[in-house]
């Protein structure tokens, strides 16, 4: 591992445990020749999954295009980004757990929809309005009374 601050190949391990979720383990390292500190992250590599879009071209999945597109709805909404870390999270779990090495966008945009309304309504219409591709405001207000009704 290179040292961050110096460049320096040799380091120790000074603390070795696993993350909460138990899906990678967290290291602190020490450089031996600057002191400098500093945390690795030892996780499983993950086979690619392919996102086949609406139009059926394929594309590797990004999480941190998943995690843009949240921000976006999300914007001047009260969600922490430890919320959207989890929500990002559970998808990527939900998604992996499958033997699939294509997932359609469609899948991944109702799980992330699912989700997304249970902690924020508002920052949900704004994920359903692009990702639905709403034409006009008649769109917008049958998902409006979906969420209503769902809240009885």
């Amino acid at each position: 591992m290179r040292c961050p601050a110096c460049g320096n190949e040799e380091d120790k391990v000074v603390d070795s445990r696993s993350t909460r979720d138990n899906s990678a383990i967290r290291r602190r390292r020490e450089c031996l020749a600057c002191g400098y500190r500093f945390t690795t992250y030892e996780s499983i590599e993950q086979r690619p999954v392919m996102v086949v879009k609406k139009d059926g071209n394929r594309e590797r999945y990004s999480r941190d295009k998943m995690l843009n597109g949240l921000l976006r709805a999300c914007e001047k909404r009260p969600v922490s980004m430890e919320a959207l870390e989890k929500l990002v999270d559970e998808v990527e779990n939900s998604v992996s757990s499958s033997i699939r090495d294509e997932i359609p966008t469609e899948e991944l945009g109702n799980e992330i929809m699912k989700r997304l309304a249970a902690i924020d309504q508002v920052a949900y219409v704004r994920f359903a309005s692009v990702y639905r591709d709403f034409k006009d405001i008649s769109q917008f207000l049958l998902e409006l009374k979906g969420l209503l009704g769902k809240d009885k």
